[in-house]
């Protein structure tokens, strides 16, 4: 009961865990966009009062584990993320236009679900995900030759 936040007549505890790619799943995210990526985020989440609780960014996705209040839909807020930060984005790294056209470097869609009573868990897996995602890595094995010929 301690988690719940409060509007003029409504208790709510809205969480949801967001995961979010660049178009294409282009591997972007490195050192200074990474770091940028997480001041844009934060900064249009504080503008709509979307309380990040848990967040990662890993090379060609997002997870993120958000608070959203009840006023404002999934879908709106998402909108309004992927619309603001690919703006901000184009902004600050002007070699962005070379890779995606017309200014759009978010993918369409978006996981969305909600957390329920399990935000520790969720917390965890998104604090780890980096960790994951390496050790998922090795587990590609080589192909001898091209696997559309078959030819060595």
């Amino acid at each position: 009961m301690g988690n719940e936040k409060s509007l003029a007549h409504t208790r709510w505890n809205c969480k949801y865990h967001i995961v979010f790619a660049p178009k294409y799943r282009r591997q972007v995210f490195y050192r200074e966009k990474r770091r940028a990526i997480g001041s844009i985020l934060r900064k249009l989440c504080g503008w709509k009062s979307v309380r990040i609780l848990e967040a990662e960014c890993c090379a060609d996705h997002i997870h993120m584990l958000v608070e959203i209040p009840p006023k404002m839909s999934v879908s709106g807020f998402m909108g309004y993320l992927k619309g603001k930060s690919s703006l901000m984005l184009y902004e600050q790294f002007g070699d962005l236009k070379f890779k995606y056209r017309n200014r759009e470097f978010w993918c369409r869609g978006y996981y969305v679900d909600t957390v329920g009573k399990n935000t520790a868990k969720i917390q965890d897996y998104i604090k780890h995900q980096l960790e994951e995602d390496k050790m998922g890595e090795p587990l590609s094995i080589p192909y001898p030759g091209s696997p559309f010929t078959g030819r060595k």
